[in-house]
């Protein structure tokens, strides 16, 4: 009689093993994994190495030496028990990496210490690095955008008269020191820009000169033959004199509105320059979902402009989620089979834009208001935002906004000259790739050869470019957060150097070393998303 031996279940210890080691053999989780173990002994060791440095660069208790005997000695007793100066320097390293430790595990309290004055300094950095992302962030999205954009441009047009315009722009922008840049915009963007609104009016020269600019810079995007660019030229100078002409005579800049006209006339562009960019204006289906979809947005926009005068944030949520729905649903139906995937994102893309320019109406109907409560200077020199301020959600919308505009302008203008250089080399290199000659050989149209060969892998140098400046910035920009008045990470590192303290100096050099490490495996996941021929090995 035989006897069958029954199999064995897998024990409640062995299951988690097998699950690990399946884990570990997919090469994308096993990168990552050692990536970040590695990450975490270099940053042990580069907080060991900076509390180190900061703790043999001064003692704090030397602030106190010129106030008057029985306050110096309170201070000093007391500076010594927060900070327990009185402790071994690595007893000391180890208790503020305990507190750090319960920043990433679950259960435990985060604390970075205390500052001189015994305030936690968590509180600190969790109002600097508010103040430093609402600054930065902004200003390197819309210079990462806008380099990228004119750089492809120039790759494009190499050795034109726009090429040569950019490139010296960008030397240009590049070498301007940064606090010269801010104390100009202050002056000129601020102050006398306030003054000009008290009484806002364009001589006819200054229009002529605008207009020529605009045209000299518009003739030479387009290109063409020299007849095509004089005509260019010709329209430009005269359409940019007759609208700042109207603009003065009805006082627009004081009372500045898009109104129903010029929203549909902005959506319809923007829906010709998607349909451009992703099938090209053959693509009749793709066209015309995209214009349907910037028709109905601005009727809709103005049959929803009594509930758009004070609206709160959720209800703007619940908007541009309709605003979608909808865009969705024109591309669906009339994109057809053939053109269903363009049309869709063609026609979500123009609704968004259109329903961005109903609320930049809604936001430019409410700048005389916000300029009247704010005396008759709405564009502010210091500081990120009005002390009790009160109005409706646009005026307080437009107070964060003119906050951030000029230092905002002083940072664009630095960044947007390297990412201008870096995406112009990086297209250059890429089209005369073997595999871009292959691409025209197939009779692919130059459209399609840039957006879906070219362009995509030459954002694979840039990546890596964009990522150390996300990790760099939130150290904050130090000068024009100085100039400026705004109380980020920049001006909390100066200080906290400044003032030998040394749990700020660690909680600024934590954020940015983090933000580093992890900025770094970022970019280096986005190869692969950006080139299928990357693996993580």
């Amino acid at each position: 009689m035989s006897t069958s031996t029954p199999t064995p279940t897998p024990t409640s210890e062995g299951s988690p093993r097998r699950a690990l080691a399946s884990l570990t053999r997919n090469p994308a989780v096993f990168f990552i994994l050692r990536r970040v173990v590695t990450g975490f002994f270099v940053l042990l060791g580069a907080t060991l190495l900076m509390y180190l440095l900061t703790a043999w660069s001064g003692d704090p208790r030397q602030n106190f030496e010129s106030f008057p005997p029985d306050v110096r000695e309170s201070k000093i007793a007391a500076v010594t028990k927060i900070l327990h100066l009185d402790d071994f320097v690595l007893v000391r390293y180890f208790r503020w990496l305990g507190g750090v430790s319960g920043c990433v595990v679950p259960g435990l309290k985060c604390d970075l210490g205390k500052s001189l004055d015994n305030t936690a300094v968590t509180a600190l950095l969790g109002n600097a690095i508010t103040t430093t992302l609402r600054l930065v962030l902004v200003a390197l999205a819309l210079a990462v955008i806008l380099g990228v954009i004119v750089g492809i441009l120039s790759a494009l047009r190499q050795y034109s008269g726009f090429d040569y315009t950019v490139t010296f722009a960008s030397f240009l922008f590049f070498s301007l020191p940064i606090f010269w840049v801010a104390v100009l915009l202050k002056e000129f963007g601020a102050i006398k820009f306030n003054n000009w609104l008290s009484s806002p009016s364009i001589p006819i020269w200054v229009s002529v000169v605008v207009g020529l600019a605009v045209a000299l810079f518009l003739s030479t995007v387009i290109g063409g033959n020299l007849k095509r660019r004089a005509i260019v030229f010709g329209v430009s100078l005269l359409a940019v004199i007759a609208v700042l002409q109207y603009f003065s005579a009805v006082n627009w800049f004081a009372r500045p509105a898009l109104g129903v006209g010029l929203i549909l006339l902005l959506s319809v562009l923007s829906g010709l320059m998607f349909t451009t960019l992703i099938s090209g204006l053959a693509a009749r289906p793709v066209l015309s979902s995209s214009l349907i979809t910037a028709v109905v947005g601005t009727v809709i926009g103005v049959l929803l402009a009594p509930v758009l005068k004070n609206p709160a944030v959720s209800f703007l949520f619940v908007l541009a989620l309709i605003t979608v729905a909808v865009s969705f649903a024109i591309g669906w139906f009339v994109g057809g089979e053939e053109y269903r995937s363009q049309s869709i994102r063609a026609a979500i893309l123009t609704g968004l834009f259109t329903g961005g320019f109903v609320l930049l109406d809604r936001i430019l109907s409410n700048f005389a208001r916000f300029s009247d409560k704010k005396f008759g200077r709405p564009i502010p020199t210091v500081g990120d935002s009005t002390p009790n301020f009160r109005g409706n959600i646009w005026q307080h919308f437009l107070d964060t906004t003119t906050s951030l505009l000029l230092p905002t302008i002083a940072l664009i203008l630095i960044s947007f000259a390297s990412y201008t250089r870096y995406t112009r080399a990086s297209m250059l290199e890429v089209m005369n790739q073997d595999y871009i000659r292959t691409a025209r050989a197939k009779g692919l149209t130059e459209r399609t050869v840039v957006m879906r060969h070219a362009f995509r892998n030459a954002l694979i140098p840039l990546t890596t470019v964009v990522a150390y400046d996300f990790a760099a910035v939130l150290g904050g920009a130090v000068i024009t957060e100085n100039v400026f008045g705004w109380k980020g990470m920049g001006t909390l590192f100066i200080t906290g150097l400044k003032d030998v303290n040394p749990n700020v100096v660690m909680a600024f050099f934590l954020v940015t070393a983090t933000a580093a490490v992890l900025f770094n495996l970022i970019a280096d996941l986005l190869y692969t998303a950006l080139d299928p021929r990357i693996r993580l090995q």
